[in-house]
């Protein structure tokens, strides 16, 4: 035995002893290449795994931390993992140090593997060197788990409680880990946060101040036991204030910034919603807001903190000014970054105090000339919260600068809500119109296409403007014919006040002479250049043939004008052409009944309509509830980005089953709006729903190679147009049980179904609780379903959701299944819960599944 031992001693000592950290480091930064590097450490990866292979402890630490240099570098290094776990089990503090560390860089809970080092950790906790149960409660911070938590919990638990500051303030941070990975654990350790608190340790208050916050956000009970502690917190923060200068916790000027910021973050949890403690915090916060120095960076963090508190507590009115002012310098301040989180805090509290943010107006509007984009966005949706009937001109004139200018991308955002704010505040229907043509011309093609249909029937119903409208439209056409929106509203409105336009009867300004002439060679320009879409062609075809009935001299040059497109290639086009032809040539005895002048258009107002992109609608009919205040940009990106949940390309898109009361927004298409004079009310005997026609009788058979819809048939009667009326009575509607949608963080949301037994339109009631100790504010649900399927979502009965269950958010959402499909719905919320966004995606498919075919 001793002979074998011997040869294996000299097998030993004849190996060249391994290159240290340095030298490897070294070797690796000389390769020219990264095929050299790779070279490099393929080598010494090789060299290392023998020496593991051969149970070589002289040179493992050594190894080992080689190991860990090439795992920064990007490298798999898997095979160092056991390795490390010898290292921590070794009796010398220089082992157990790269042996922690390796074990914080290579394991995970993922690993089954660090569950070998729970007995190791727990020993080395209770080590008489408070380096090494340091090292192990290091450790314990990074990688526990769930397992590793309840079974080192108790220990953990026992550092706490020791004299030593180095070892308290990691055992505190080991104690928050731990209540992130098994909340139900927290209550062990509450007994030890006061002495914490009552540290005179500015680490060991820190630490506990990060605990206490995790307890916070984690239990709602365990917030009200802390709200006591509100007084001993403005203690220590007033002491931070008053304190002369100390080396120890100086940053630039600030005494100790990092435990200032996360005692003002344990306080805006504490008084949110509880007017005793915002009380007792009030003067603090007007000393910290008034004496922290605001020249450095660290100071400015904390009056950010500062500003954050006061606006989601119950403070007074003075003190929400001093927070709007402090943000007003913070616009100020040289610093991009500051002043874009100016805006964006400015954002967020404009609703709570708008007459303190509108002082600062001016400095908010001077952010719209910034370099930076960012600021920029910001500062758009800044302006739009101020706009209000005082300002609205204003403001509007500013935006309409920022307009002319604005990044291509960002130019249809603005132009929408430009339109909005005018329709919402506008001081009287001139200001409405000439402002909304003002943004026509400086938006161009990027001008929302439901902008086109606004302002023609806003035009319609103003008839005393008719002259004056016309006429400046007729100017903003002749300078520029191709963009396409003002060239639709300008067409339109020359095909239907053209006689006054020729006639020069504008008492507002001094009138144009215009020929008839001039005016067909303009419309006739519109129809040739190639820049117009089929859409302004159309416009202007249709405004050339009423100009029939409205000029004298000019018939045979209507007709040279309709006739090339009598063999359009588009078939609108050429059908359009060809009916206008025939009514020149055999019905000119009707035409002038038939293209005589519009009435006005009503405005049609509908909270339900499916969301818009560019005028066409959404392909999964996102549905999102409108809250009557202008839209947020980020909510809006947000919205957009919704279209992306649904995932099944599969799914057969189908025309849905006409009802008396659909809504024309949620589908159909330009055929169906040939039935948009049909009188569809029900009459006085209800009739039951028409039958589905057959594919051969499907009006839609030849678009987009849309399947025929399909129903159960059913013994039925011809009616006049073709179909069938069903003569079965309705049964009555079927009860579904409510079901679980979602439930996580303390938010519980239930649907409750109710369906029609005729239509078989499903109605789905949301509901929304909150069982946590915070209120969701701004809550926000928006849901996708597959494209056969239609949605909608009407307005919700709030924007927050109460806490601790004492009260619902409800919000009823609208489906139509005619294909009778498995219900599969992807959904997004949005909310904000103690200052701190939250946002979640997923999918709800726990549906009933005889919701659509029982």
């Amino acid at each position: 035995m001793n002979i074998l031992y011997g040869s294996v001693q000299n097998e030993l000592a004849k190996m060249p002893a391994p290159i240290r950290l340095k030298d490897l480091i070294r070797n690796i930064r000389s390769a020219r290449t990264a095929a050299d590097e790779r070279s490099v450490v393929q080598k010494e990866m090789a060299m290392i795994r023998n020496m593991f292979r051969d149970e070589d402890s002289t040179y493992r630490c050594r190894n080992v931390a080689k190991v860990l240099y090439i795992h920064m570098l990007g490298y798999q290094a898997h095979f160092g993992q056991l390795e490390c776990l010898k290292l921590i089990a070794s009796p010398r503090f220089t082992d157990k140090r790269i042996g922690y560390l390796g074990a914080t860089l290579l394991l995970d809970e993922r690993h089954d593997v660090h569950l070998l080092i729970t007995n190791s950790m727990k020993n080395d906790m209770g080590h008489n060197t408070q380096y090494i149960a340091g090292l192990s409660l290091s450790c314990l911070g990074s990688i526990c788990s769930p397992e590793m938590s309840r079974d080192l919990a108790g220990e953990v638990e026992k550092m706490l409680k020791v004299s030593n500051t180095y070892l308290k303030k990691k055992a505190a941070l080991c104690a928050t880990r731990i209540i992130r990975k098994v909340p139900e654990l927290l209550e062990m350790f509450i007994p030890a946060v006061r002495s914490l608190l009552n540290d005179k340790n500015h680490g060991v208050q820190l630490t506990a101040v990060i605990l206490v916050t995790e307890m916070c956000t984690k239990s709602p009970d365990t917030l009200v036991h802390f709200r006591k502690f509100v007084p001993n917190l403005v203690r220590i923060l007033k002491n931070l204030i008053m304190s002369g200068y100390s080396p120890e916790h100086d940053v630039s000027g600030v005494s100790d910034p990092f435990l200032q910021v996360n005692i003002v973050k344990l306080l805006r949890i504490l008084g949110s919603g509880d007017v005793d403690c915002s009380e007792a915090m009030n003067d603090i916060l007007a000393q910290v807001a008034t004496n922290t120095e605001t020249s450095k960076n660290v100071g400015n963090a904390i009056l950010y903190e500062t500003v954050l508190t006061i606006m989601d507590i119950n403070s007074e009115s003075g003190l929400r000014v001093l927070a709007v002012n402090i943000l007003g310098r913070f616009l100020l301040n040289t610093d991009k970054n500051i002043r874009y989180v100016a805006l964006n805090t400015l954002l967020r509290t404009v609703k709570a105090d708008t007459n303190a943010v509108q002082r600062h107006r001016s400095t908010i509007i001077d952010c719209l000339k910034d370099p930076d984009i960012s600021i920029q966005k910001r500062a758009v949706e800044l302006c739009f919260a101020l706009i209000n009937p005082s300002n609205v001109r204003t403001m509007i004139k500013e935006l309409i600068f920022y307009l002319d200018k604005c990044d291509p991308d960002f130019k249809s955002y603005v132009a929408s809500n430009i339109l909005q704010a005018c329709e919402r505040y506008s001081p009287n229907k001139r200001w409405h119109i000439d402002t909304m043509m003002r943004v026509l011309t400086a938006a161009g093609n990027d001008v929302p296409d439901e902008s086109v249909s606004m302002l023609i029937q806003m035009i319609s119903e103003s008839s005393s403007l008719h002259p004056y409208i016309v006429q400046q439209l007729f100017k903003a056409l002749k300078e520029d014919i191709n963009q396409q929106p003002l060239a639709q509203v300008a067409t339109w409105c020359i095909g239907e006040f053209g006689d006054l336009l020729v006639a020069g009867v504008v008492d507002e300004e001094e009138p144009i002479q215009v020929s008839e002439v001039q005016v067909l060679n303009l419309l006739e320009s519109v129809l040739m250049t190639t820049t117009s879409t089929q859409i302004t062609k159309e416009y202007t075809l249709l405004a050339i043939m009423k100009l029939s009935a409205r000029f004298t001299g000019s018939q045979e040059k209507i007709k040279l004008a309709v006739m090339p497109y009598t063999q359009s290639l588009d078939m609108e086009l050429q059908q359009r052409s060809v009916e206008f032809q025939a009514l020149l040539r055999d019905h000119d005895n009707m035409r002038s009944g038939l293209l005589e002048k519009m009435p006005p258009i009503e405005k049609k107002v509908d909270e339900d309509d499916v969301p818009r992109n560019n005028g066409e609608l959404l392909d999964d009919q996102i549905s999102a509830p409108q809250k009557g205040e202008m839209i947020n940009i980020a909510q809006q990106h947000e919205s957009n980005g919704l279209l992306d949940l649904i995932g099944d390309s599969g799914t057969i898109p189908s025309i849905p089953t006409m009802q008396p009361n659909q809504d024309q927004s949620t589908g159909g298409g330009a055929i169906l709006d040939l039935l948009s004079d049909l009188d569809f009310s029900a009459p006085s005997n209800p009739i039951p729903p028409m039958q589905q026609p057959a594919p051969a009788m499907n009006l839609l058979d030849g678009l987009n190679a849309l399947s025929p819809t399909t129903m159960p048939s059913q013994p039925a009667v011809p009616d006049l147009m073709g179909g069938s009326l069903i003569n079965n009575i309705a049964p009555s509607a079927p009860v579904f049980p409510p079901i679980t949608a979602l439930e996580k963080d303390g938010l519980k949301i239930e649907f409750a179904f109710e369906r029609d037994s005729i239509t078989k339109n499903v109605d789905i009631t949301m509901k929304a609780t909150n069982s946590t100790g915070a209120q969701f504010e701004s809550f926000l649900f928006e849901a996708a379903v597959p494209k056969a399927i239609q949605l909608k979502l009407l307005t919700p009965s709030g924007n927050s959701v109460p806490p601790n269950n004492s009260g619902v958010l409800t919000q009823i959402m609208k489906v139509s299944n005619p294909q009778g499909l498995s219900l599969k719905m992807r959904y997004r919320l949005t909310y904000i819960v103690n200052g701190a966004p939250v946002n979640d995606v997923g999918v709800i498919n726990n549906f009933p599944a005889y919701l659509f075919t029982s």
